[in-house]
């Protein structure tokens, strides 16, 4: 009878996440987790992360002069998330 070789654990755990299909569900609530570290202490007292739906990151934000100013800065927060996520995961941002 043959052994077969040991196994690195990572190997395993990501061939488990791509069989169970759940690869980009897990990106998308590590950007979740992330976004105070990527957006900044200001931006991340004002704003709270809802969820991602189909390249859509929806942000609540808690005053209105703040969501104004978000939309100006949208384009140059879906290139740094892109960025710090190695991935191109946010297509669009959708302040409320």
């Amino acid at each position: 009878m043959r052994r077969s070789q040991p196994k690195l654990i990572g190997g395993v755990i990501d061939s488990a996440i791509r069989e169970l299909g759940i690869g980009k569900r897990l990106k998308d609530f590590e950007l979740l987790e992330k976004w105070p570290q990527i957006v900044g202490e200001q931006i991340a007292k004002v704003t709270t992360p809802q969820r991602m739906e189909n390249g859509k990151l929806f942000i609540h934000v808690s005053k209105s002069p703040w969501r104004n100013e978000l939309v100006f800065l949208k384009r140059a927060l879906i290139q740094k998330i892109n960025m710090v996520m190695e991935q191109d995961i946010v297509k669009d941002i959708i302040f409320r």
